[in-house]
């Protein structure tokens, strides 16, 4: 299935009750051929307005870390779990993780990346496809909030830049 073709099922999904509260699905973004993809749990406000993923204040830390590190966002793919915003931005429901769950195993099927790294507890979940490495790292979020978890945070994306 092409890209293009499973971003359209996305943004008419109606599999769980998140689409009621959106704006706009967040099927992700980024080259159909990274090497790394990044996977958090879902859109956050300015995401559902602007139907792109990590744009608000954790997508800026996000480009800090990166940047940081040498890594250019554009050679990412990034996406979420579950493709729109949840109520308060709480962390999505198990039934909401298992009705986005195909969309994000046909993501990882369709761009092949090395190396797929999931940021936060919802991301870990996400089923582990043969023949790609996983890392499991903190929610952006949680890594700007709190210092021992940014440093966890940063140390983890310093390793990801050696295995690129």
């Amino acid at each position: 299935m092409a890209l293009d073709e499973l971003n359209e099922q996305i943004r008419a999904c109606r599999k769980c009750r998140l689409w009621w509260g959106a704006k706009n699905a967040v099927p992700g973004e980024g080259p159909l051929n990274a090497n790394v993809m990044l996977v958090g749990q879902n859109p956050g406000a300015e995401e559902d307005e602007t139907g792109r993923p990590f744009v608000g204040r954790a997508g800026k830390f996000l480009n800090k870390v990166l940047a940081h590190n040498g890594i250019d966002r554009q050679t990412l793919f990034i996406t979420n779990i579950v493709k729109h915003v949840t109520p308060e931005n709480r962390k999505p429901l198990p039934d909401e993780i298992a009705a986005c769950v195909p969309y994000l195993v046909t993501q990882v099927n369709e761009i092949k990346p090395k190396i797929v790294v999931l940021m936060g507890t919802a991301a870990w979940k996400a089923p582990r496809a043969e023949g790609v490495e996983y890392v499991e790292t903190v929610h952006p979020s949680a890594a700007m909030r709190f210092a021992k978890i940014r440093k966890r945070f940063e140390e983890d994306f310093a390793a990801l830049k050696k295995r690129m």
